[in-house]
């Protein structure tokens, strides 16, 4: 296209002249200028372009002639308050509290809550160990500030790899005992890009998935658009029937979680991943709230029980136990370079800022030490005795082996009134409902550490009797003459096992 400033000049003019004409005047076109923008100017306005409309051609009436005009425009926020409604309406609709943790000593597992700034305990926080405050932790964050800053300054392929990223990451593999690891922004992107990259690019791979798996493995898997057979949650058995009737050679993925984090349910390990290698598939296991609570060194259910090396893909998160943000994956160096190098989730993302590599450096070794055993021990022994305590009482709990205490409370309307009658009551824990769990699957969900004492607990299952008196729920029939009602198992207490730590343990 002609300038139609320099086409009016003589040639020859422009030719002896041009540089000195573009030195003078190049700033005054809207098209040179392009290189010396101005703040607040719209270089793309060229007064030519503008001025000559004929040079955009109108769209052919073959585009134009189905084309239906319409009456009004679509009402967007009528859709969306049609949404809202109907997720309120059923309970379903997430209210999001208004709780500040807090970190000083003697604090923890306090919050302030609401505007007013009201103190409650807090008692379904995934930092099960309090690392979140540990000094070590903190310390360690505010260093790294100081001396890196608060942010990556983009992805690792574009701001670069730092030391602290590479030393995690060794460090994560040490604890799993595997060649190598990869960290995420999340866990839940470390499954999803995981799992969606394996299964994608694995000829005709097969996906077995765990029915009570979290929804970032089973996003994954649907993202790889991979077949996929669902096995039921826990069971072995059923899941050798779905192998045993897949094709040979076919790379295969079995998937599941060590703890549920809804039900406090334990997989039986070694048999599924037995199962799993008996029919030639990698085993993918997520020890997501296992990680820092189980094993001599916190590594997870695979290390309490010896069985590590079963697991080909651990993975793991740095925002529950370890007390930061983040997840992971560890496995073989090939594999693992393999989801380096390919899953976009991990390639087009901001890396993990210094202060979160450097707490969550010194949160996995805290916890690999004996302060990290001398806690998990605590925490054991809290979560007993909450699970007595509520036991004693009459009030319902559902079978848990591990950390989580679940109390069911059918409906999504009476468990989110007994949750707002306990806040009132100074005791902050989340209603669970759809579509975390089934409908008709509602409950209350306990997570005690290692700084709640045997007062708060007292206080709380007090609250908790007040707070089902109040909505009118029944909640005597789950101990009978002393007895469980499902297994007439008597309940006493026993010496407690640490004398610094007065917890009552069941025996039988």
């Amino acid at each position: 296209m002609p300038c139609p400033f320099m086409g009016s000049l003589n040639q020859a003019f422009v030719r002896n002249y041009g540089s000195v004409l573009m030195k003078q005047y190049g700033n005054f076109c809207p098209i040179i200028s392009r290189n010396f923008r101005t703040l607040g100017q719209d270089e793309t306005k060229c007064p030519f372009i503008q001025n000559t409309n004929t040079i955009v051609a109108d769209a052919p009436k073959e585009m134009t002639e189905d084309i239906v005009e319409s009456a009004r425009p679509y009402s967007y926020d009528k859709f969306f308050n049609e949404q809202i409604s109907a997720k309120k309406r059923d309970y379903s609709y997430r209210v999001f509290r208004k709780v500040s943790r807090l970190a000083a000593d003697g604090m923890y597992p306090q919050a302030l809550e609401g505007l007013d700034n009201r103190r409650v305990t807090v008692w379904c926080a995934n930092d099960y160990l309090g690392a979140s405050r540990h000094p070590t932790v903190q310390d360690a964050a505010i260093s790294s500030i100081k001396s890196y800053g608060t942010g990556a300054g983009g992805t690792r392929n574009i701001a670069g790899n730092s030391q602290m990223t590479e030393k995690l990451e060794l460090e994560i593999a040490k604890l799993h005992k595997k060649p190598a690891a990869l960290i995420f922004s999340s866990c839940f992107v470390a499954n999803d890009a995981t799992l969606s990259t394996l299964a994608k690019i694995l000829p005709g791979c097969v996906v077995y998935s765990d029915a009570g798996n979290h929804a970032s493995m089973i996003q994954g898997i649907r993202n790889s658009r991979a077949p996929k057979h669902i096995f039921r949650h826990n069971d072995p058995n059923h899941l050798k029937e779905l192998l045993s009737k897949s094709p040979e050679g076919v790379p295969k993925l079995v998937v599941f979680e060590t703890v549920h984090s809804m039900s406090g349910a334990i997989c039986p390990l070694e048999e599924m991943c037995q199962v799993a290698h008996d029919y030639g598939a990698l085993t993918f296991v997520d020890e997501v709230h296992a990680v820092g609570l189980y094993g001599k060194h916190g590594a997870g259910i695979g290390e309490e029980r010896g069985i590590e090396h079963m697991i080909d893909i651990v993975s793991g998160t740095l925002g529950k136990a370890y007390g930061n943000v983040g997840g992971y994956i560890a496995g073989s160096s090939l594999l693992v370079d393999t989801v380096r190098s390919l899953a976009p989730g991990f390639i087009f993302t901001t890396a993990l800022p210094p202060p979160v590599l450097a707490g969550s450096l010194a949160a996995i070794r805290l916890l690999a030490g004996e302060e990290g055993r001398s806690l998990r021990a605590k925490h054991q022994a809290i979560v007993r005795y909450l699970k007595l305590s509520l036991l004693v009482a009459g009030l319902p709990q559902m079978p848990s082996v591990s950390h989580i205490v679940p109390v069911p409370i059918t409906g999504a309307d009476k468990v989110a009134l007994v949750a707002e009658s306990l806040m009132k009551r100074g005791h902050y824990v989340q209603a669970i409902n759809y579509p975390t769990v089934a409908r008709g699957a509602e409950r209350l969900r306990f997570a005690p550490g290692p700084y709640h004492t045997p007062e708060m607990i007292d206080s709380l299952v007090t609250a908790l009797i007040e707070s089902f008196h109040e909505n009118n729920i029944s909640f005597n029939q789950f101990l009978v003459n002393g007895t469980c009602r499902e297994c007439s198992m008597e309940y006493k207490f026993d010496m407690p096992y640490e004398e610094t730590y007065k917890y009552p343990m069941i025996a039988t």
